[in-house]
């Protein structure tokens, strides 16, 4: 297959002439993505109580189910990534876009509608899996739509840029999901939280589904000369670039079990071995997201001026080293402490988060590039990141809390062996 590169008087291949308008589609349908996604985990202590039987005489039965329950949803996000990408290849990018919104608040209409354990059986632990299901499978589109809207729309030399505004916005999410179950634990008295509060998260979700949608709708389809060739099939990008395929699972392994692992596991490590109450841990959660989403641009910025691969071993070899040492700082319920381990933790995410949709879209050509991302980055999230808030809980109930510093170190070793060998693609053009 012949490949094109940009060129900057070519309409064809030439990106949108608004690119502010394009990363505003592009992030803030994200935001709302993102909220709904990250709002199960930051609640996942209530759900537990609520839709999982106790009966074990172990706390932390109810919220390993919870956990797995979000596993769960990961692993439906290589079929999303997969049938998404395909949309997006074959159909334009917004168009994947626009559906994966949708998907979203269809599932946080679900688990706000969620009957509780006590009053219908197992009818809501059943409601939650396919809620669950439905979410994964928009999460898995989400990233490989975005990612690849906004590269493309990106102009070059600020493709590192455009890219870090995956994580501001996906962060963003995060931080409005933090924040509103912060406001309403802290607003609610403790039973009304278990009996009905933790839904209102979930109906402000699909609410701004809304807004995601109408927002994206009016977004520019970036433009390439993939559009003028014969649309792939679904597994394209499998047959004809297996090596790509694979390099984007070795790219993602660390990055992702260290995203969850900064963002989604350490709060409930805190609550359940260092001493933390529910209150503590969101607020420092919270206040460190906000700190992540403003570091990402200048990721980016820097990783335009000096290529990808010096902040990609980086993150790895940083975060290697200093995982095992970060955790054992945090001192039982000292909020600095927290705080300062997991803004440390992120500002060395930073340095694959910032411009990780940029590394991904510049493996592939655009013609097999949003299915070619998908699967394999979902599967690889589904398989580390997922899974890390319930190997990290499990391993605490068998009382080897210490394992897991050590596991996140290994895996980000990986990745690191790959950035060594990973091409310098900064300052190429994006094949198109």
């Amino acid at each position: 297959m012949t490949h094109w590169s940009p060129v900057a008087d070519d309409p064809v291949t030439r990106p949108p002439a608004n690119g502010f308008r394009q990363l505003v589609a592009g992030a803030v349908g994200n935001v709302v993505e993102w909220y709904d996604w990250h709002v199960y985990t930051f609640l996942a202590v209530y759900i537990a109580a609520e839709i999982f039987p106790g009966k074990a005489g172990n706390p932390l039965v109810p919220l390993l189910a919870t956990f797995a329950v979000f596993a769960v949803g990961f692993f439906a996000r290589p079929v999303g990534g997969l049938l998404l990408g395909a949309v997006a290849d074959r159909h334009g990018r917004r168009t994947a876009l626009t559906t994966t919104v949708l998907l979203m608040g269809a599932s946080c209409l679900l688990i706000a509608a969620t009957p509780t354990y006590a009053t219908a059986g197992m009818l809501g632990p059943v409601v939650l899996v396919l809620a669950r299901l439905l979410q994964g499978v928009s999460a898995g589109g989400e990233f490989t739509a975005s990612t690849t809207f906004l590269v493309e729309s990106a102009g070059h030399g600020r493709r590192g840029l455009f890219s870090s505004f995956h994580y501001v916005s996906a962060t963003i999410g995060q931080v409005l999901a933090s924040g509103t179950a912060t406001l309403i634990v802290f607003t609610l008295p403790e039973q009304d939280m278990r009996d009905w509060g933790w839904r209102l998260p979930f109906l402000i979700g699909a609410v701004l589904s809304l807004a995601g949608l109408w927002i994206r709708r009016g977004a520019e389809e970036p433009r390439g000369r993939w559009q003028m060739e014969r649309r792939p099939g679904l597994f394209h990008a499998l047959r004809h670039h297996p090596r790509e395929s694979f390099l984007i699972c070795g790219i993602t392994i660390g990055g992702t079990i260290a995203f969850y692992t900064w963002t989604a596991y350490l709060p409930t490590y805190a609550q359940v071995n260092q001493g933390f109450d529910k209150r503590q841990a969101l607020l420092v959660g919270t206040v460190s997201l906000i700190f992540f989403a403003l570091v990402q641009p200048l990721g980016g910025l820097l990783s335009d001026r000096l290529g990808r691969r010096p902040l990609l071993i980086g993150f790895a070899v940083g975060t290697a080293v200093l995982c095992v040492p970060l955790i054992d700082l945090i001192t039982p319920g000292s909020f600095l402490s927290l705080l300062f381990v997991q803004c440390a933790g992120m500002l060395l995410l930073t340095g694959y988060s910032s411009i990780a949709a940029a590394v991904n879209a510049e493996v592939f050509p655009a013609r097999a590039r949003a299915a070619g991302i998908g699967f394999p980055y979902s599967l690889t999230v589904a398989l580390f990141g997922g899974t890390a808030p319930y190997v990290g809980t499990a391993l605490d109930a068998a009382g080897a809390a210490g394992v897991f510093p050590w596991y996140v170190a290994a895996l980000c070793l990986v990745s690191a062996l790959v950035y060594l060998r990973l091409p310098e693609t900064a300052h190429e053009p994006l094949e198109q």
